[in-house]
């Protein structure tokens, strides 16, 4: 059984990671890596990521760096679960390099609607802090999901309608 990824182990894994690199790329932090890393949870279940470019030695890394690390690690962004935001990039946040990789939290934007959307406690209270310390503004998640409300047909899981009512309540809509 593998262990929660703490700072430690994220680190390792970022160490590992920029080591692998043969080319320089980014890595997109989202959900748990996000809260550790900046401290509001001590550690998360899985270390999702995803790698721009996509770069085959650093899949062919991740089986072994997770036996090794003893941690979990999926291939998933916010833009697996909700459309695209643009200007997504420009609003990830660094954290630091590796080798040749650059390491960045995924926008917040993005992950806090994504989280809203999932509706866990948790992925709420992670909303939460993400307005408390100023990542997000409520008035700019309202618009960013105005954005992309009319790409949700691409995304069956979702219902459009409640979507928008728990944004509406995050931001004080409702």
């Amino acid at each position: 059984m593998r262990r929660l990824a703490d700072p430690s182990r994220i680190h390792s894994l970022m160490r590992a990671l920029g080591r692998a690199a043969d080319q320089p790329g980014r890595i997109y932090f989202t959900g748990g890596v996000t809260a550790v890393l900046t401290g509001w949870r001590s550690s998360t279940v899985d270390v999702d990521l995803i790698f721009v470019p996509e770069r085959d030695p650093l899949f062919r890394a991740l089986p072994g760096l997770k036996e090794r690390l003893e941690i979990n690690v999926e291939i998933a962004s916010p833009a697996h679960f909700v459309p695209e935001l643009p200007g997504w990039k420009e609003r990830s946040i660094y954290i630091g390099r590796e080798g040749k990789l650059d390491f960045f939290h995924y926008d917040p934007y993005a992950q806090a609607l994504a989280k809203i959307e999932r509706g866990h406690a948790k992925d709420l209270a992670d909303v939460d802090a993400m307005i408390r310390r100023g990542w997000v503004k409520r008035g700019e998640l309202m618009r960013l999901f105005d954005q992309i409300e009319p790409e949700l047909y691409r995304f069956p899981a979702v219902d459009p309608p409640s979507f928008r009512r728990a944004v509406e309540a995050v931001v004080g809509m409702a």
